[in-house]
């Protein structure tokens, strides 16, 4: 196990590591593999970069996120505009039905609602309008609703744990009730926790998956 110390390194380096954030203001803590990143930065984008390079340090068991956004004269904008931009954004994107879902802007944080039969649209529908400047948070209450009413195999689920490579798949328990999969155990990493959360998600007819994982490094 890493001492706090060396785990905070390792994170400080993984943030300057990435070209978006090498000179972003961000300060790292470490307490019993618990990593506090604290700061501000100018753009939403800079935020989730931040967030992602610290999860996937080794030796991270938690993250507590407190980063602030902080936008100069340039990347100020009305709600009205950030709304706008969003709706263009997913206009050219293929993999986000924009009909179905429902926008709000209120101080710069967008709010997400609606419902979609996948969550992989879910998730573009975030990725697409993460750099938008003026955006300060996406909070999505977009819900999975498959209209596949094909029964969700468990051990389906259980062999593609197993094809991925990258997840240390002996420790996960697959319950199915319904179309809701609930995974427990314990994984190696947080990319093993949230790839295994994805290949559960990629199930037809899944609606919930309650990730339980707890991360255990050896």
């Amino acid at each position: 196990m890493k001492t706090n110390q060396e785990l905070q390194k390792d994170v400080q380096d993984a943030i300057k590591w990435e070209p978006l954030l090498n000179a972003a203001e961000i300060g790292v803590t470490a307490k019993d593999g618990v990593i506090t990143l604290t700061g501000t930065v100018d753009s939403y984008s800079k935020k989730i970069e931040a967030e992602n390079a610290a999860k996937n340090v080794s030796g991270v068991r938690a993250l507590a996120e407190e980063i602030h956004i902080k936008y100069g004269d340039f990347g100020k904008k009305s709600d009205t505009d950030i709304a706008k931009e969003v709706l263009s954004a997913w206009k050219w994107n293929w993999e986000v039905p924009d009909q179905k879902i429902k926008v709000k802007v209120e101080s710069g944080v967008v709010t997400l609602d609606g419902e979609l039969e996948w969550n992989y649209q879910r998730e573009a529908a975030k990725k697409a309008i993460k750099n938008i400047a003026g955006i300060i948070d996406i909070i999505s209450n977009i819900k999975i609703k498959s209209e596949n009413h094909d029964v969700i195999e468990r051990k389906a689920i259980e062999n593609a744990l197993e094809r991925n490579s990258s997840i240390d798949d002996l420790g996960i328990t697959v319950d199915v009730n319904g179309n809701y999969v609930t995974l427990k155990g314990t994984v190696n990493s947080f990319y093993a926790r949230d790839e295994a959360e994805q290949i559960a998600w990629n199930a037809p007819g899944v609606w919930n998956v309650d990730n339980k994982l707890v991360i255990e490094y050896v």
